[in-house]
This record gives structure tokens, sequence and C-alpha cells, in this order.
């Protein structure tokens, strides 16, 4: 009996999202229903087992081979960009990263600046990138009192709809970049199990669909 395809998904808003975009494709996602405190769910017909992680244990799954596929948001493939292959953008969870801080902040004072972030990656990258010389303290929870507190002069993080920033007393000083949950791929898997490319056909051709009708 052929085994069924895994797939890592990120537990929470984005889990809901990709259930909804594989059930428009053409899956049927009611096993995956009533979810009570279960992590891994398999479709009675046997194509699909779903493991539900966290956003930054996909990547993991997925370079070990225990996920043949995973779904996870850019903003963890830009800090963990190696062992898999990114494959499509799902254009589901779209926000982006974004310098912020409160109003008296300068950006073109060439002081060097402490910018706190979850994403060290991106915060140094981008500022790099501008030829400037930053310090970069990772922060774990969070990040938006940074600046406030006075640990940092200002943030790189995920802004959706702006309204934590505002609630903490901070604004978008600069848009880094647009990020979106995309499906990624064992690189053996990909080799292996042509029911793989199928689903990602499946899943492309729909997503297609919905930028154009959008």
């Amino acid at each position: 009996m052929t085994k069924p395809m895994t797939i890592a998904l990120t537990k929470g808003r984005l889990e809901k999202d990709t259930l909804q975009l594989f059930e428009r494709a053409g899956f049927d996602m009611s096993f995956m229903k009533d979810k009570k405190r279960k992590l891994i769910f398999e479709s009675p017909d046997g194509r699909f087992r779903f493991l539900l992680v966290k956003a930054v244990d996909v990547t993991t799954y997925v370079r070990h081979g225990v996920a043949d596929l995973g779904v996870v948001g850019k903003d963890v493939l830009f800090e963990y960009p190696y062992g898999y292959y990114e494959m499509l953008d799902l254009n589901i969870g779209v926000c982006k990263f974004a310098v912020a801080s409160t109003p008296d902040y300068d950006p073109k004072n060439h002081r060097r600046k402490r910018i706190a972030s979850k994403y060290p990656i991106v915060a140094s990258t981008h500022f790099n990138q501008k030829n400037e010389d930053v310090e970069i303290i990772k922060i774990e929870g969070s990040v938006e009192i940074s600046p406030i507190l006075h640990l940092a002069d200002a943030i790189v993080d995920i802004v959706e709809t702006g309204n934590t920033l505002k609630e903490n007393g901070l604004t978008v000083v600069e848009d880094i970049c647009h990020i979106s949950a995309r499906l990624i791929v064992n690189k053996a898997a990909l080799k292996s199990k042509p029911e793989i490319m199928a689903f990602m056909n499946q899943l492309e051709e729909l997503v297609g669909k919905e930028q154009v009708q959008a």
C-alpha cells in the first residue's frame, strides 16, 4: 500500500487558511474539522497525513524527511533557507516585513543603530544591503516594546494591519518586502513520489486562477 503524502502545516490561522485552500483545490478536508488536541491526522482514504507544528519547525520536519511537504510563511524561510525546495507561493497569509519605530526615530541619522527583531537574518540582510552598520538584538517575545524601553532604536517585524504598532505608539518607517505562505518540499521526496508533483500542479492551477480573478 502506498504511504500517505505527509504535509506539515503551521498551526493557527495559517493552518485554517491552508485547509480552506486545499478544499477549494478539490481535496476533501472534512476529516480535519474536529481536531480537538490531536496533532497528527490521516485522511480516510490514506492519501494524506497532516502534522500540525509550529512555524519554525515546519522546515525541520521537511528537511529531515519526516514530512514530504510543508506550508509555512516566507518569514520563516528567510531565517531557515536550506534543506528543502521552495515550490509555490500560495498567496495566503499575506503581510510584509517592515522597519518600525517611535515618531522621533530618524532613519537618516548615521550613528550606529540598535535594531530589535525576531528575525535577525532578515534585519541584518536589509541593513547590510543599505550599507548601514547596525547592532541586531534578537527578541523572542513582543518586539514592539523595545523602542519604547530604549532597548533598540527601531524594530524589524511582520506587519499585517499595523494595529499592534499603532497601539504601542510605533509607525512604519520603511517597508522591506512582501511575504506570504509558501509550499516547500523535501528534496528526496520530490524525486521519488510522483504524486507530489500532481498535488502541487493542482494547487498551482487554483492559485493562478484566484490571482487572475482578484
